[in-house]
């Protein structure tokens, strides 16, 4: 996955203090702080975690985990369409 930009500061004189640091190539490091191994391991978990998950639980768990997702993010407007919950998709 591409890394994805960091956020650039909304204070215009914050910005303009990035802008030059990172065009003189004097701009900190955002990952300097933090131990390589936690980020690692962080990193590893992350990786496998979905799938992990996925393969531990049972079909039937699975399934009403996602209705109620579905519930959740689509219940009124699922309600309103009339749309049966219960029928295979």
């Amino acid at each position: 996955m591409p890394e994805r930009p960091r956020k650039r500061p909304t204070d215009l004189n914050r910005l303009a203090a990035s802008v030059v640091n990172e065009a003189t190539g004097n701009a900190p490091d955002p990952d300097a702080g933090k131990n390589p191994a936690a980020v690692a391991l962080g990193r590893l978990g992350g990786a496998k975690g979905g799938k992990a998950r996925a393969a531990k639980l049972a079909p039937e768990r699975r399934q009403e985990i996602a209705r109620q997702a579905a519930t959740t993010r689509w219940g009124t407007r699922l309600a309103e369409s009339g749309a049966d919950e219960s029928a295979p998709q």
